[in-house]
């Protein structure tokens, strides 16, 4: 392996992280001006209405999140405060918790969804062709699972 990347792989170095914080922005100032919560909020309830009525353990939503414990313990506090999830105690570890999603977060997630989406499209979607949008997502994929 090179040590020195190239010019190249410099300049894409570079495009995809001012590509990713163009749509971010994008993203979530089309939430905030449908005034809804922030799209940190989405993955959670995302994740755990993934999860069924048994709901996901804070470890296991931590995991899927890439967050830290303290910060996902203050998000889903102020998440469950809305009333889009609610916390019980897991039978197999009377420490534990285990977070399941309300009718309520299942509703605003959805209300998200029809923002968010249109956000992508004018993100990223309208840039690209379905084909190009494909072959993007092959080779950022590969930099994904090759770093595993």
């Amino acid at each position: 392996m090179k040590e020195k990347p190239s010019e190249s792989a410099v300049r894409a170095w570079v495009r995809l992280t001012r590509a990713q914080q163009q749509a971010m922005e994008t993203i979530e100032s089309s939430l905030k001006a449908a005034k809804l919560p922030p799209l940190v909020w989405y993955d959670v309830l995302l994740e755990v209405e993934r999860a069924g009525a048994d709901g996901l353990r804070p470890f296991e939503l931590e995991g899927a999140m890439l967050l830290e414990q303290y910060q996902l313990s203050r998000l889903l506090g102020r998440i469950e405060k809305e009333g889009y999830i609610a916390r019980r105690l897991c039978e197999e570890d009377g420490r534990g918790q285990v977070v399941t999603i309300t009718d309520a977060g299942k509703a605003i997630r959805r209300r998200m969804w029809a923002v968010y989406g249109r956000a992508i499209e004018a993100a990223v979607g309208r840039h690209f062709s379905d084909a190009e949008a494909g072959a993007l997502g092959q080779l950022l994929e590969r930099m994904i699972t090759k770093r595993k």
